[in-house]
C-alpha cells in the first residue's frame, strides 16, 4: 500500500477510538467500547495502559492493518504543563508528566503514553501529540482576572478548534497564521476562541467552569452566590465541583445532557425546554461578541463547529445574534482521529515544525 501512513489514537474516559489514515484518507477505523466494570480494577487511569494498548493492538491485527503502512504514531494530548500549539514529539519528560500529570487525571493522557509504545514497536517511526486541551497562547492582559491570587487559565477543545480553523483558511485560499477568526465549539462543554494570526490570544477555560452553560456545565456563576454555598455546610468541594462540571447546564435544568433530546422536546412545544436552550445559545453568542472586542472588531470569520452545531435552529439563533461581526460558518460535529492524522501529516511532510515538550 503505498502512500503516507499515520495511526491515531484518542482514548476517552469508557472508549479509545483509533483510526489508519493514508493521504488522509481512512483505511481502519473503530471506536472500542470499555466495560466500565473492567475499567473499575483500575486504581488510576495511566494503570489501563497496557489493558487499552493490548486491545488496541488486538483490533488493528484483527483489521488487518500492514505495520508497515504506518510512518507516524499520533495521540490525544493529556493535561500536560500549559504549552503553545503544535505537534510535539513524545519524550521522557512528557511521558513523566502525562503518568503525573500537573493538572490532574484525563483518559486523553493515556493517548501520548500509548502513541510512544507502539511508535517504539516500528522501526524509524515516531509518537507525537498534538494540540492537547492546554494549549496556552493567552495574550499576558487576558490572563487577569481582577485578583492577584486568582488568573485565568487557557484549557479548551484546541485540538478541533485549531484544525476547524485550518480546514477554513484552506477553503478560502488563505493561511490560517493570517487570519482573524472566532471559533466556537459547541459540545459537552463549550469554548469559544479568539484566533489571531495562528494563536488563540484568549478563551474561556471549557474545563474549570467559565463561559457559556453547556449540557453538562454551569459556565460563569455568579460568585457571591457560589462562595455562600460552599459555606452553607450542605455541599462538599466535591459536590460544588460536581456541580461546576457534570451536574450544571442543561443537567441542572432539565436533567439531560442531551441537546438533542431538548431540542425534540422545544420542537413538540415544550416552552420550558426552548427557553433554556435559547438561553444557552444567547450565552453563546455573548462570548462570540467579547471575542470579536478582543480582536478589536477585526474579524475574518466566525466559525461554529462541535456536536451541537447539528441544531440548524441552535445554530440559527446564535447567527442572529453576530451575523454582523462577520460571515458566520458552521462546521458540525467534531473529528478528532482526522485532526491527529492532520497534524502528524503536517510534521512527514514538513509544513509544521516538531516541538520539544519541556
Amino acid at each position: 500500500m503505498e502512500g503516507i501512513g499515520i495511526l491515531a489514537i484518542n482514548p476517552g474516559s469508557t472508549s479509545t477510538k483509533i483510526g489508519v489514515f493514508v493521504d488522509l484518507s481512512p483505511i481502519f477505523l473503530k471506536n472500542i467500547k470499555h466495560d466500565p466494570e473492567e475499567l473499575s480494577q483500575f486504581d488510576k487511569i495511566t494503570d489501563q495502559f497496557q489493558y487499552r494498548k493490548d486491545i488496541i493492538a488486538q483490533q488493528l491485527n484483527d483489521g488487518g492493518v500492514p505495520e508497515n503502512v504506518v510512518k507516524a504514531v499520533v495521540g490525544r494530548g493529556g493535561l500536560l504543563k500549559p504549552i503553545e500549539s503544535g505537534v510535539y514529539e513524545v519524550n521522557e519528560r512528557m511521558r513523566e508528566d502525562l503518568r503525573n500529570s500537573p493538572i490532574g487525571e484525563h483518559a486523553s493522557n493515556l493517548g501520548g503514553l500509548i502513541a510512544d509504545a507502539f511508535a517504539q514497536q516500528l522501526d524509524g517511526v515516531r509518537a507525537y501529540i498534538a494540540n492537547p486541551v492546554v494549549v496556552d497562547e493567552l495574550n499576558d492582559i487576558a490572563r487577569f482576572t481582577g485578583n492577584k491570587m486568582f488568573q485565568r487559565k487557557s484549557i479548551f477543545h484546541a485540538l478541533n478548534q485549531k484544525a476547524i480553523a485550518r480546514a477554513h483558511a484552506k477553503s478560502v485560499m488563505r493561511k490560517y497564521e493570517e487570519m482573524n477568526v472566532i471559533v466556537a465549539h459547541l459540545g459537552g462543554g463549550i469554548t469559544i476562541g479568539a484566533h489571531s494570526m495562528g494563536r488563540v490570544i484568549d478563551v474561556n477555560n471549557g474545563l474549570d467552569g467559565e463561559g457559556p452553560f453547556s449540557p453538562e456545565r454551569s459556565g460563569t456563576l455568579p460568585m457571591g452566590d457560589v462562595v455562600r454555598v460552599c459555606f452553607s455546610g450542605k455541599y462538599s468541594q466535591k459536590d460544588v465541583m460536581k456541580m461546576i462540571k457534570g451536574n450544571g447546564g442543561l443537567v441542572s435544568y432539565l436533567e439531560t445532557n442531551d441537546a438533542y433530546d431538548v431540542e425534540i422536546k422545544m420542537m413538540d412545544g415544550d416552552k420550558e425546554s426552548e427557553m433554556i436552550f435559547e438561553a444557552m445559545s444567547y450565552q453563546v453568542a455573548k462570548d462570540i461578541g467579547a471575542m470579536s472586542a478582543v480582536l478589536c472588531g477585526n474579524v475574518d470569520a466566525i466559525l461554529i463547529t462541535g456536536g451541537i452545531a447539528h441544531s440548524k435552529w441552535f445554530v440559527n439563533k446564535i447567527i442572529e445574534r453576530v451575523h454582523k461581526i462577520a460571515p458566520v460558518h458552521v462546521y458540525p460535529g467534531e473529528d478528532e482521529l482526522k485532526a491527529l492524522a492532520m497534524n502528524g501529516m503536517r510534521v512527514l511532510s514538513g509544513e509544521a515544525l516538531i516541538k520539544v515538550y519541556q
